[in-house]
């Protein structure tokens, strides 16, 4: 029987252009609200094209010492490069990048997910303390 953990890969993100990567950009005190930015392709660019594109990232957040995991949000990039004129016209093309801006009042581990159309699941992460 499959496993969705044993289906999401990961690696580093500076070898790996699949691998979600989650930047603190700005946190105050607990209970402050915490801008976080999560990028695909961020050393090593994703080709975004009509053919292999990444559909979706999702910002989860696993208090230290917390039983759960909080999907704090999640965006999808629907625009591939594809137009009437046909594949890779680009009239509009999303890039892999989301921004969140959330309030915890703990410590913790932010985790990313994301998916790309040909070669499936990625997860990275990065630790919040203050």
């Amino acid at each position: 029987m499959a496993n969705f953990a044993d289906m999401i890969r990961t690696d580093d993100f500076k070898k790996e252009k699949h691998v979600p990567v989650v930047e603190i950009t700005q946190k105050g005190q607990p209970g402050d609200p915490v801008e976080i930015m999560v990028s695909v392709g961020k050393e090593i660019a994703h080709p975004n094209t009509t053919a292999h594109f990444i559909n979706w990232i999702t910002l989860y957040y696993m208090p230290q010492g917390g039983k759960f995991v909080y999907c704090l949000g999640r965006a999808e990039f629907s625009a591939h490069g594809a137009s009437t004129e046909g594949p890779d016209s680009i009239v509009a093309n999303t890039e892999p990048v989301a921004c969140f801006k959330v309030k915890l009042d703990q410590p913790g581990t932010l985790l990313a997910t994301s998916y790309c159309n040909i070669h499936g699941a990625w997860e990275g992460q990065a630790e919040l303390s203050w």
